[in-house]
């Protein structure tokens, strides 16, 4: 090698038949600038290096410290970034976009039923104003029951469990076009808490592919299919209303039967296609498998993502985190109007003094301005490397929407200046969501914990739907300002807490910072240093 000392890795590289890369590389420095120097003939085997890595852990810990730091350099010299680059396009194009269109099939599965209330539900049934809160709350009780089930996803293979999942709410959502009383139908909306719970980890699941800061995004568009599903429901129901009065079966029967019923087909293609892991996925080249395990390494220190069970000290130790407690909070209070707005929307709107159709279709447009919002934001999360700021803007964003709403409605001000309200509201709840669960998984460093933490997220945030359902009585009717008012607080007690975790959070890293400063100089000059400590240290929490 030459003299200079700057290190720059070049383009010039190619593969045998065997996978292994070959090569000339050429060296730069860690500031991106130029120099020099070159290496040439480098050759570097995934294959070799797999192989060793049980006889890796058996060597005495002053090898295996300097094997790890030569895997590292290695890792980094394996695969090109324009490689790297195609791995999470098809990434991006066949698991995020297929799983994205799952949730918008579960969303619209589960939100449907305030479309059906306005096209007849309640008349056909004789509902009450309380018994429908008693549907809303019946599938709410069961998918928190079950929220236990996102640690499945480490215990049994993703195709198989996903396909039973989607499979089981599909059938029960359509099986509700033939409820014929408030208990059937109560029942059918317990079921389909069980089926679409055990949904709620797929952000989890996501992180088997995905780097943390890669993460939001993915989310983004995951959850970006609600508000999707939602405009897509609205318009979806004005048409089959309009339909339903040439056929001979009830509107809102229709309704459950055509959004319901898709999901059992789908899922035939969920088995077949959703993989376990990133060496599992058919679209991917053998090549191309071995990028996407090995651009994980630096994130996973030593473990393999998607494989391996539960580690119950790891989730003892989440149990008992303040952090977790906190993203939880945070996820309760976004729930209520998370929860609440979407299946009262209809209802909302019709009560301003717009017929059942047009309700309908005013309910479309504040969804799809949420979609590209939520988006935007997560991009933008993933681009700066930060969640807290994000989390406080668009809190406080759903606030002021609530609020714009709710002091409306006390002074009796037209239709349009509450419409307009739901904007914001819509926006700010949905990117909220979006960053808290990601966040959540952002920030604890192992598949153990991140499932723990997320099953957290979703036993405590949950709750927040058994609060919201109750903030539209028919008794507030046509402004409902209280249940605007309550909306208004849970999203600005949000901003406070997201604020809260951040300087948490911050004081964590200055004092793990800190440590390893001090830990660095007494090693200074010492060969030995354990390889389970390395990745650890690495490890920093996302503000």
């Amino acid at each position: 090698m030459g003299s200079n000392s700057g290190l720059e890795v070049g383009p010039a590289i190619n593969t045998n038949k065997q996978g292994d890369l070959e090569g000339n590389f050429e060296l730069k420095d860690l500031t991106g600038s130029h120099n020099g120097s070159r290496c040439s003939s480098s050759t570097f085997d995934p294959e070799f290096e797999e192989a060793h890595s049980d006889e890796e852990e058996k060597s005495p810990s002053f090898l295996r410290s300097r094997r790890a730091s030569a895997s590292t350099l290695q890792s980094s010299m394996l695969y090109t970034p324009d490689e790297e680059k195609s791995v999470i396009r098809k990434f991006d194009r066949r698991l995020v976009l297929f799983v994205a269109f799952l949730y918008m099939l579960s969303f619209l599965d589960r939100s449907n039923i305030g479309n059906a209330r306005i096209a007849g539900l309640s008349e056909d049934l004789h509902l009450s104003s309380l018994q429908y809160e008693w549907l809303l709350r019946a599938f709410y009780i069961t998918y928190i029951l079950f929220e236990w089930m996102t640690l499945l996803w480490k215990v049994f293979p993703p195709h198989i469990y996903l396909s039973v999942c989607v499979a089981s709410w599909g059938l029960i959502a359509s099986m509700q076009s033939v409820a014929f009383s408030f208990i059937s139908l109560f029942i059918l909306r317990a079921a389909l808490g069980i089926g679409e719970a055990a949904f709620v980890g797929i952000p989890f699941f996501m992180s088997f592919f995905y780097q943390s800061d890669e993460l939001a995004f993915r989310t983004g568009l995951f959850i970006s299919a609600a508000p999707l599903a939602t405009s897509f429901a609205s318009s979806l129901a004005w048409v089959i209303t309009k339909i339903g009065n040439h056929v001979p079966i009830a509107d809102w029967r229709l309704l459950f039967l055509v959004e319901g019923f898709p999901s059992v087909f789908v899922a035939v293609f969920v088995f077949l296609y959703i993989p376990d892991n990133p060496e599992t996925a058919r679209y991917l080249t053998r090549r191309e498998q071995k990028v996407a395990k090995l651009r994980l390494r630096k994130e996973t220190a030593g473990r393999e993502a998607g494989k391996g069970g539960l580690k119950w000290s790891e989730i003892r130790e989440t149990l008992i985190d303040p952090k977790s407690f906190l993203t939880a909070a945070m996820f309760f209070c976004s729930n209520v109007a998370f929860s609440s707005l979407p299946v009262f929307l209809p209802t909302i709107i019709k009560e301003m003094g717009y017929s059942a159709l047009t309700s309908q279709a005013l309910s479309a447009p504040p969804y799809l301005a949420a979609f590209f919002t939520v988006l935007s934001t997560a991009y933008y999360s993933d681009r700066y490397r930060t969640r807290s700021a994000f989390v406080i803007f668009h809190a406080l964003l759903a606030s002021f929407g609530y609020a714009m709403m709710a002091i409306a409605g006390s002074v009796e001000a037209s239709a349009k200046w509450r419409y307009i309200g739901v904007y914001p509201a819509a926006m700010g709840f949905f990117s909220v969501v979006t960053i808290v669960i990601t966040w959540t998984i952002n920030n604890q460093d192992s598949d153990s914990k991140k499932a723990t933490g997320v099953a957290m997220l979703n036993y405590i945030g949950q709750l927040g739907p058994l609060v919201g359902v109750h903030l539209y009585p028919d008794s507030d009717q046509p402004y409902y300002v209280k249940g605007m008012a309550i909306c208004a607080c849970f999203m600005a007690t949000v901003a406070v807490l997201a604020l809260a975790l951040r300087r948490i959070l911050d004081i964590k890293n200055r004092r793990m910072a800190a440590k390893d400063s001090k830990a660095d100089g007494e090693d200074e000059g010492l060969v030995v240093q354990n390889r389970t400590d390395r990745g650890r240290r690495q490890f920093m929490f996302m503000l």
